[in-house]
């Protein structure tokens, strides 16, 4: 019996900048974290504003290329975030000259709070693997239907991993628990809200995507552990790929 062989697919040339955007974002969104603002009555943290696009990431890659290489983006942006935040520490605790008149400045807005910085490293461990794999899951289930709901039902899922998690370590016993409360549904609500209203430009990318890029990805064979590195796909865990017109 002959056995299909792990394969590189080609003409993966957007995958780059899609790892490199959701890098990004987790980058900005961690940085934001430590600043509040106030919706309305509501309030949240600025990180909450921005990350909800790594959902939107996540779930386009997960979509398109496949389970494995949503996970090598999410080591890559725990892996950077690890070195913004191990340089930040470093260029602090250097000498400064006394003619930097903004050191002291940038050195307060540095020293960030680390049970914030803990509470950013835990829930995206939690969350972001998850969010991949439900997508993952939903599609083998579901095949090409229902897009959009396989979307929103991994953020719908992952953001409220994400916020409990967030908000308990972060700030749990710094304010009052019904305060806690109101905090974790707004930032569920804005992710959702986010990845919902995001939808008409995320479906549309994907299916660009798997034209032009002769990827839709099926995680038949994945072994879904983080610590697996590999991302090489079998032939038949690429679906039919419907060619644009213009070919």
């Amino acid at each position: 019996m002959v056995q299909s062989k792990s394969i590189v697919l080609p003409g993966a040339k957007v995958l780059w900048f899609l790892v490199m955007t959701y890098t990004v974002t987790i980058l900005l969104a961690n940085w934001f974290d430590m600043r509040m603002v106030q919706i309305g009555p509501f309030i949240t943290d600025a990180g909450t504003l921005i990350f909800p696009l790594s959902f939107i990431i996540s779930d386009t890659v997960t979509e398109v290329y496949g389970y494995k290489e949503t996970r090598r983006a999410i080591w890559c942006g725990f892996l950077f975030n690890l070195l913004f935040l191990g340089y930040g520490a470093l260029v602090t605790h250097l000498p400064s000259p006394e003619v930097a008149p903004y050191n002291l400045e940038f050195d307060t807005l540095m020293n960030v709070e680390w049970r914030i910085i803990a509470a950013s490293m835990i829930s995206y461990f939690c969350a972001e693997p998850i969010n991949a794999y439900i997508m993952a899951k939903l599609k083998l289930r579901w095949q090409e239907k229902h897009m959009a709901a396989r979307f929103v039902s991994s953020t719908l899922i992952a953001s409220a991993i994400d916020s409990i998690v967030f908000t308990s370590i972060a700030f749990y016993g710094l304010m009052p628990r019904e305060a806690l409360i109101i905090m974790v549904l707004t930032m569920w609500l804005i992710k959702v809200a986010v990845e919902v209203l995001g939808l008409p430009f995320s479906l549309r990318l994907a299916r660009y995507l798997k034209k032009t890029e002769g990827r839709d990805i099926f995680d038949r064979h994945t072994q879904f552990a983080m610590w697996h590195w590999e991302a090489n796909y079998r032939a038949e865990d690429n679906g039919p790929i419907v060619k644009p017109q213009n070919e």
